[in-house]
């Protein structure tokens, strides 16, 4: 359990990296959506404001892969279609989002926009990395200080625990020792806790990460509300 960077900063803009493994773990996660919505215009109605930036996910992976069974592909058509596969389930939360949501899915993360509105949608933008490197450059952008990133596991590991029943839950660790974990090198559709690359960036910008699991919407409220919660926090 971990104290909160949010105990001192609340009511700024969050900037979230929504995985699309919670969007799309298989199916479309119907139930997930609606208490997401829930719980972001509860926040909305105390005067957050929040960039919301979907990954692909499974959807990603399965073109990915169909593709790659018919025809030998580049890393770049491969990014093409992880790209494509973010910005589907953007559409899916900007429609979701609606009614507080500015009308745009950004895509390039300096593309000029008007952002007035409570929630802000953010997609894939170019081949070379995932919506993570997307996620740190909008934290730039809008002066975050915290990235949130909601993923499938409670923690980073030692190893992926999923293949390894003896992988440790690490609640806190630098980026450098984070980096050691995942490397310096991108490769399309890879799953890791966070691109190799965003890594590299928030490194250098000094941002913090904090990783949840992202149906556990009373961790995330904690973390929100400056409590102890249950997540890695890497800086």
């Amino acid at each position: 359990m971990n104290n909160s960077p949010y105990a001192t900063r609340k009511k700024e803009t969050i900037v979230i990296s929504l995985g699309g493994s919670i969007i799309v773990p298989k199916e479309i996660d119907v139930d997930f959506l609606k208490r997401f919505k829930a719980f972001i215009e509860a926040h909305v109605k105390q005067g957050y404001r929040f960039v919301i930036v979907s990954g692909g996910g499974s959807t990603c992976r399965m073109y990915q892969k169909a593709a790659s069974a018919v025809e030998l592909m580049d890393k770049e058509d491969l990014d093409w279609l992880g790209i494509h596969a973010t910005r589907l389930n953007g559409h899916l939360l900007r429609t979701i989002f609606r009614k507080i949501a500015n009308p745009v899915v950004l895509n390039h993360p300096d593309r000029p926009l008007k952002f007035t509105e409570p929630v802000l949608i953010a997609a894939g933008w170019k081949p070379g990395f995932s919506t993570d490197y997307d996620t740190v450059l909008l934290a730039k952008r809008f002066k975050a200080k915290t990235v949130i990133n909601l993923s499938d596991t409670d923690y980073v590991y030692t190893k992926d625990p999923r293949h390894n029943t003896d992988a440790t839950p690490i609640k806190e660790l630098s980026w450098k020792e984070f980096r050691k974990i995942v490397g310096d090198r991108w490769v399309p559709g890879m799953n890791v806790p966070f691109d190799p690359l965003a890594s590299g960036l928030a490194e250098k910008l000094g941002l913090r990460v904090a990783m949840l699991k992202g149906t556990n919407l009373e961790n995330l409220e904690a973390f929100l509300a400056g409590g102890k919660f249950k997540g890695t926090l890497i800086s």
